[in-house]
């Protein structure tokens, strides 16, 4: 956060990029959305601190079926408690914008289509009555190894499941969705359910990402 307030990139809301996907030029040239995946409890009470101290909005995915619960669903993490749903309306609050990654957690590949589109549906419906408001963008969740899993593979997969993916989101009013990780990604986006994020970890040299 330090590095994107001294280098002069805006981070900005969900909204706001949204609006971004149609109309780039609306964006300032050094736009960041900072998103967060699987709704841990540690982004009330480590994350938003920080987010509030810089005066950052950000995007939480989460994944439904587990809210209250803990990360059963990733045996290769320690065991953590994750937000309930007080935890993210009062984090949607101090803005931070809760949305959809997944219901079970399950990577897409592992579903057929019609399993997609009901987990979509399903999920879509939880979450927007559990916060009160419209859920549009859908984080994938990654498969074994740990690559965003998009419908029976990743970048390698055809066209035509593509267009099937992206009418399931359409159908279901997703306006985006997105990938694991990636390059930064430059606008007009190509496909806006197929957006890349740049991943963090310990060992991200940021400056080289964004250079």
């Amino acid at each position: 956060m330090s590095y994107l307030r001294e280098n002069d990139w805006q981070v900005i809301d969900l909204e706001t990029f949204l609006e971004g996907l149609i109309a780039p030029e609306t964006l300032p040239e050094r736009a960041a959305l900072l998103t967060f995946n699987d709704g841990y409890r540690s982004m009330l009470t480590v994350a938003l601190p920080w987010l509030f101290q810089f005066g950052y909005p950000a995007v939480l995915f989460v994944p439904t079926d587990y809210i209250g619960g803990r990360n059963t669903f990733d045996a290769a993490e320690p065991e953590e408690a994750l937000c309930d749903w007080d935890d993210l309306r009062e984090l949607e609050r101090w803005d931070v914008s809760i949305q959809f990654h997944g219901a079970s957690h399950r990577p897409f590949s592992g579903l057929t289509l019609t399993e997609q589109e009901e987990e979509l549906h399903r999920s879509k419906a939880t979450l927007e009555a559990g916060v009160g408001k419209r859920v549009e963008v859908f984080s994938y969740s990654f498969g074994d190894d740990g690559m965003s899993s998009y419908p029976y593979g990743d970048d390698g997969v055809s066209s035509q499941v593509r267009r099937k993916v992206g009418g399931a989101l359409q159908r279901t009013n997703y306006r985006a969705a997105c990938l694991y990780g990636g390059d930064p990604i430059r606008l007009p986006a190509d496909e806006p359910y197929r957006l890349a994020r740049l991943a963090m970890g310990p060992d991200t040299d940021l400056r080289a990402e964004l250079s």
